[in-house]
């Protein structure tokens, strides 16, 4: 895909699908199983405005060698296959290795590239501007900011943004913010030139969709995926109604998370209380995904699964109380 077919793909709205990776017992990358969750996401999307994002936060990225990061995007290419826009993940705290990544991903195929703010130690803005600008300059596909405060203290404001919008295949930013007037500064600042895309996932693009939200990326859609392009619908046509009943939908998933946050914990956000967060929604999906049949596998240590008690509260909570049904 062009420069300017992903970034008037993502101006219109999409959900970007940020995969879990599947492992095996063995804590090697269960390829058969991310095949099959990949040609699921495919067969659901019926053209509908979707996209694969392999190798994000949701995918254990940062816990993964440089060779298993570039086997899962390639596998996640040939599967796609043109059907569907691929966007890899290739951040890293170091730019040679995010050039490295993004090189790669270009030469088997994908659309484009999703690239985290350097993290560990955090650069001043003239070392954030030229870690992108070198990407983008090493690559002809489109480059999206992942700028997420969450994971380390760095963030790039809307001065920055406007001075990294100017740069020709920065094709939009995928905004982590937790607070909507920045947010909303953001899209402000060059929304105009490149999408702003949510990054927080179904709730938080229904709260910010009115202040220009182009999209969400989503980590439920790797289990729930008609219900993530449902809402992409309504919000897309102004259905406000539509919106607040599903989004009213999800709390009993919500709830649950919440449950799951108290008791495994702690907090792996920077940010001070009340935006903090837990790994633990990342067991819960992948847990998710096995409980209809799709291949979640484990989580890769230091990160543990749910108990097998939580994995059983939460088949009630997919099959009772959100409706799902098994693909298989």
């Amino acid at each position: 895909m062009r420069v300017e077919s992903l970034r008037e793909f993502l101006m219109k709205g999409a959900v970007l699908v940020v995969q879990m990776t599947p492992f095996t017992r063995d804590d090697e990358v269960d390829v058969e199983g991310l095949r099959e969750n990949t040609r699921y996401l495919i067969s659901v999307s019926r053209g509908r405005p979707l996209a694969l994002v392999p190798c994000g936060s949701n995918g254990e990225f940062y816990a993964m060698k440089e060779d298993e990061i570039k086997k899962v995007i390639k596998v996640v290419v040939d599967e796609a296959g043109g059907k569907v826009p691929v966007i890899a993940g290739t951040g890293a705290a170091g730019t040679k290795i995010a050039v490295e990544l993004s090189k790669y991903s270009q030469d088997v195929g994908a659309d484009g590239v999703q690239v985290v703010l350097p993290y560990y130690h955090v650069p001043d803005e003239e070392g954030m501007y030229l870690h992108y600008k070198k990407i983008a300059e090493a690559v002809d596909i489109g480059v999206m900011i992942y700028n997420n405060p969450s994971v380390s203290k760095a963030y790039v404001r809307p001065t920055l943004m406007r001075k990294l919008a100017e740069i020709p295949n920065i094709v939009g930013v995928k905004e982590n913010t937790p607070f909507i007037d920045v947010f909303y500064q953001q899209v402000k600042a060059v929304g105009h030139k490149i999408p702003i895309v949510q990054g927080r996932g179904e709730w938080w693009y229904a709260a910010t969709l009115p202040y220009g939200a182009r999209g969400f990326v989503s980590g439920l859609a790797n289990f729930m995926p008609e219900f993530s392009l449902e809402l992409l619908k309504a919000g897309s046509e102004g259905d406000w109604k539509k919106v607040h009943e599903l989004i009213r939908r999800l709390e009993p998933l919500d709830e649950f998370i919440a449950k799951m946050r108290e008791k495994y914990g702690p907090s792996t956000s920077v940010l001070q209380p009340p935006y903090t967060t837990s790994y633990i929604y990342m067991s819960v999906r992948k847990a998710a995904m096995d409980l209809i049949g799709l291949r979640g596998g484990r989580m890769r240590l230091p990160l543990v699964d749910l108990k097998d008690e939580d994995k059983a509260e939460l088949e009630k909570v997919l099959f009772e109380k959100l409706g799902l049904q098994r693909v298989k």
